[in-house]
């Protein structure tokens, strides 16, 4: 966990005054140009009449360009399944991604030399070194987990022996992929071996509406998987950083239904107690008494704001 990063690459940076000009333009008379030049108070008044209209078609006129690295397949797989959105991932068909990082480090502590980078000409032996290392480092009983987080995602309900037994797993996997490169096996057919545990990382474009409506909604609910929820709280704190007018009140299913149905309030006022829900129950059918606290576990320790 502690090795994902997610970093907001590029943005709209007039994203705000974009999203309220449009929305004014829907409903009024002046010029575009004259729209944009509003003050700063209409320009929240604005953003808050998206919400309480559900008016979040002007919201696509403002995008967000963004980058989780170090996350599992697994996290960048239900990434994906976001259509509304463009998306550039690491290719483990023309590169090892960070199993190299994982083969040099047990290399280091075992005392083997392996080469730094496969060159062409001598890239079998380069291979068969780093998937001798990696053997031999389950089998000497170097601590796995340290060798393995370098290149694999670990599930936070492992632990002891599971955790243990989980690194020899991957690192022995890691050895078969790098024993299959030794022969000649291409890179795109070895890597069926690697365990979609394996860290990646990918650029991704969307627009805040698909943000708000759609994927912070979805993806910082208690009821995700654990990692991409992780990413979608990070990947929130960093919008709110740019534009907080816009941000600040989205969150979870529970909080984007709380904030279409009533006057809408910032993520922060429920996390804090400051604002209370008023709908009967979340999308995910837990009871208004419960939502609160269910929304304090979701934000959990990692995102905790």
């Amino acid at each position: 966990m502690d090795k994902i990063r997610v970093s907001l690459l590029a943005y709209t940076e007039d994203g705000e005054r974009l999203i309220a000009a449009a929305s004014k333009t829907s409903l009024s008379r002046k010029s575009p140009e004259k729209i944009l030049s509003m003050p700063d108070e209409e320009v929240e008044e604005w953003i808050r009449e998206t919400w309480r209209r559900q008016h979040f078609s002007p919201w696509e006129h403002s995008v967000y360009t963004w980058l989780a690295d170090g996350c599992s397949r697994v996290c960048s797989h239900q990434l994906v399944r976001h259509r509304l959105a463009s998306y550039t991932q690491q290719s483990m068909r023309y590169t090892e991604g960070s199993l190299r990082e994982a083969a040099l480090e047990a290399a280091g502590l075992l005392g083997i030399e392996c080469p730094r980078k496969p060159r062409e000409a001598g890239a079998r032996r380069a291979y068969e070194c780093y998937s001798m290392a990696l053997r031999e480092a389950v089998r000497s009983g170097l601590d796995p987990v340290r060798l393995a987080k370098p290149a694999f995602v670990f599930p936070p309900s492992l632990r002891g022996e599971a955790l243990v037994e989980a690194a020899n797993l991957y690192l022995e996997a890691a050895a078969r992929y790098y024993s299959l490169l030794a022969v000649g096996v291409s890179r795109e057919d070895a890597r069926f071996l690697i365990p979609h545990a394996v860290r990646t990382r990918i650029v991704v474009t969307m627009n805040a509406r698909e943000l708000v409506q759609s994927f912070l909604p979805l993806r910082m609910c208690t009821r995700a998987q654990w990692e991409i929820r992780l990413v979608a709280w990070k990947l929130w704190k960093r919008l709110v950083e740019v534009h907080p007018r816009l941000f600040k009140w989205a969150g979870p299913r529970c909080v984007f239904q709380q904030n279409t149905t009533s006057d809408p309030r910032p993520l922060v006022d429920y996390l804090e107690g400051r604002a209370s829900f008023t709908i009967p129950r979340c999308p995910e059918l837990v009871p208004r008494e419960g939502i609160r606290a269910c929304l304090l576990h979701a934000n959990g320790r990692a995102g905790r704001v």
